[in-house]
């Protein structure tokens, strides 16, 4: 037994094969017997200990585990203080309630406590409930303010949140892309002329379609479909004949390549080796699921959903033994000709009369920012209006906003007791979220095009966006400018969407598919890709899908929100149409990935990749990207007639805190 943990902390906490330091050994035993967890559990706990302390790869010492010790401890005591605040705001005289068969607690002491029998689920009592929840508008008006806690009778949970105005460390920087390269100056005046051109890459009326309509023919076919284009893919990228591809599923004795769907044996539970399984396609081999044995591997990165190709045997009819993992071909990196770029590199000029003909074009201001864009207490959006102040100040070229915008998790949108400011002039009985949205967010877009005439700002939606009709992902655009009150310079673009602006070319998703990714992920041995957010990313470019996960994420393993249920809406695939959301033709330059992991960017398989983080976090200040892109150079032609954007090489990206 004591071998047993042994290896599965070597596992969990080890780096590849090198077996654990003694101390760090002993450390990491201590904490499961004072905390009484499982080693999975720890593991867990660990992780989300390294999310809230924005390290990625956090390695595991002496000091850091103490480090994660002490905050257990810290977080253990913070919720019996909790406890014992609310215990003391019973009344002390108070008449006994009456035992039951399901509820032995006459006295009430053990709130909180008790954990429900099989099938059943304790729910908080009314009054506490209102201890708990968020405060709506109109009650913190209406009630009369109590005195106060000291700060440290209050449980963290508990305590207010934070003014905007009083955020720490305003404007600075949490990572920096290509840091040898200058920051962008902003112009001493705004240019003359736009210097960015907006091209949708997908015709808008494909994502049009009739949502709640799905039919398992069609997803089925969608699917399988997925299959068959990969196979012909690898076929060519390894110059294989038809007869080397074979069914995984099919007992034989001759070595075959296999392509197919990871996919799990059960649906409840994280995907395992134990039940880690392929999924066939219907004309290779009846759409059969077979056992993978991965043994002859030295490390490999799985998750359901992935297309991959094996190259194997199934001697025993049983499992299909797997030698080798044959590389999945990318897509082409991105390049336009020589006299395109050099329009665009003209283009950036803002005009003939902006600067001298012979200077160097100013690099592209470009900003990126996704929602929530309020905190959970107030629909003040003030973070919103700080990032319009800023691109209006540095004369951005585009502003680039993801949803969600009037979130359907926010507390007080969910319980609709809130209030327009008295200023606002609306009809009560007509008015809906579109006019919310038309006197919250609107005013602040306006600002900034009447103090930056050129700019252009783009608008993606995400499921959580209440005034969106369209509720399944591919996302079709919300309603139109005019109704929401927007400036004319505003594009509302598809979700996922990709976008060329002037010759860069920029996907765009809201769904958060990298934390579902790292819930799902199977990670063993020595993977190739040790590093998680690149890794994660890396995923998306191989597979030529903003979302290649399938089946997605249950909702409960997605971040808590803060309506009284706590669960976001999840992924609301429409498997009919996830052929809206392959990458098409060429690898993008950037992709903007929000995501409630830590924001970061790094560049994989020559692709920027950004998670700017959200603007607002539920009880403060969040993170937005800037990218200062330079020209590209035009002095050198390739063999092709064509020229590389490479964009990953001449892109300064910052992602700052608001």
């Amino acid at each position: 037994m004591a071998d047993e943990t042994l290896a599965e902390l070597t596992e969990r906490f080890g780096s590849g094969d090198k077996a654990l330091d003694p101390d760090v050994e002993a450390e990491l035993r201590s904490i499961m017997r004072l905390h009484e967890l499982s080693v999975e559990d720890m593991y867990y706990k660990w992780d989300a200990y390294c999310i809230k302390m924005d390290a990625n790869d956090m390695k595991t010492s002496i000091t850091t585990l103490r480090a994660f010790k002490q905050d257990l401890q810290d977080s253990l005591e913070r919720s019996n203080r909790a406890q014992v605040h609310v215990k003391t705001e019973k009344r002390v005289g108070a008449t006994p309630r009456t035992a039951t068969k399901t509820n032995n607690d006459v006295y009430g002491m053990l709130d909180g406590l008790t954990t429900p029998g099989p099938g059943r689920s304790v729910k908080p009592s009314s009054a506490r409930r209102r201890q708990l929840e968020t405060p709506s508008v109109s009650r913190v008006k209406a009630e009369p303010m109590s005195s106060p806690l000291k700060q440290s009778d209050q449980p963290s949970s508990m305590l207010p949140p934070s003014s905007f105005h009083d955020r720490l460390n305003a404007g600075e920087n949490v990572a920096i892309l290509n840091e040898k390269l200058p920051a962008a100056e902003p112009p001493i005046a705004p240019f003359s002329e736009p210097r960015i051109l907006v091209t949708v890459g997908s015709d808008r009326k494909k994502w049009g379609y009739k949502t709640l309509a799905m039919k398992l023919s069609e997803a089925a076919e969608i699917l399988d479909d997925r299959i068959e284009e990969f196979t012909k893919l690898v076929m060519e990228h390894h110059k294989l004949d038809e007869l080397a591809i074979g069914s995984a599923a099919r007992q034989g004795t001759t070595e075959i390549v296999a392509v197919g769907r990871i996919a799990s044996d059960t649906s409840e539970g994280k995907l395992n080796e134990a039940s880690l399984v392929l999924e066939t396609s219907r004309s290779t081999g009846n759409a059969f699921r077979v056992p993978l044995n991965l043994k002859q591997l030295r490390g490999y990165q799985f998750f359901p959903g992935q297309i991959v190709a094996f190259k194997g045997i199934n001697a025993s009819g049983k499992e299909f033994a797997v030698h080798q993992v044959l590389e999945v071909p990318l897509l082409p990196s991105a390049a336009s000709s020589p006299l395109d770029l050099e329009k665009h590199r003209e283009r950036l000029r803002g005009g003939p009369d902006a600067m001298d003909s012979d200077s160097e074009p100013l690099p592209l201001n470009i900003i990126f920012a996704s929602g929530p864009y309020t905190t959970d207490d107030n629909l003040d959006f003030e973070p919103l209006h700080t990032l319009c102040d800023r691109a209006a100040d540095t004369y951005a070229d585009a502003l680039v906003l993801a949803g969600p915008f009037i979130d359907a998790e926010h507390p007080l949108i969910a319980s609709g007791d809130f209030d327009l400011p008295d200023d606002v002039a609306f009809e009560p009985d007509t008015a809906t979220m579109t006019t919310v949205f038309k006197h919250l967010i609107s005013p602040a877009l306006n600002r900034l095009a009447s103090a930056n005439p050129q700019i252009n700002i783009l608008l993606v939606p995400s499921v959580r966006d209440v005034i969106d009709k369209h509720v399944s992902w591919p996302q079709a655009p919300f309603a139109g400018r005019k109704e929401l009150g927007l400036p004319k310079k505003t594009s509302i673009i598809g979700n996922p969407m990709t976008v060329n602006l002037n010759e860069a070319i920029v996907g765009i998703s809201t769904q958060d598919v990298l934390w579902e990714l790292r819930q799902e992920e199977l990670v063993g041995g020595r993977p190739s890709d040790p590093e998680l957010l690149p890794r994660l990313s890396k995923h998306l470019i191989e597979q030529r899908h903003f979302f290649p996960l399938y089946p997605p994420s249950d909702r409960s393993k997605l971040p808590k929100t803060g309506t009284e249920a706590g669960v976001p809406p999840g992924a609301m695939l429409d498997v009919s149409y996830l052929k809206l959301a392959e990458i098409m033709r060429t690898r993008p330059d950037v992709l903007i990935l929000p995501s409630a992991l830590p924001p970061f960017v790094e560049i994989v398989q020559n692709v920027v990749v950004i998670n700017p983080g959200y603007l607002s976090k539920r009880r403060g200040a969040g993170t937005f990207a800037k990218m200062a892109l330079y020209p590209p150079d035009t002095s050198q032609l390739e063999i092709e007639g064509l020229m590389a954007h490479d964009v990953f090489k001449r892109a300064r990206v910052e992602i700052t805190r608001i």
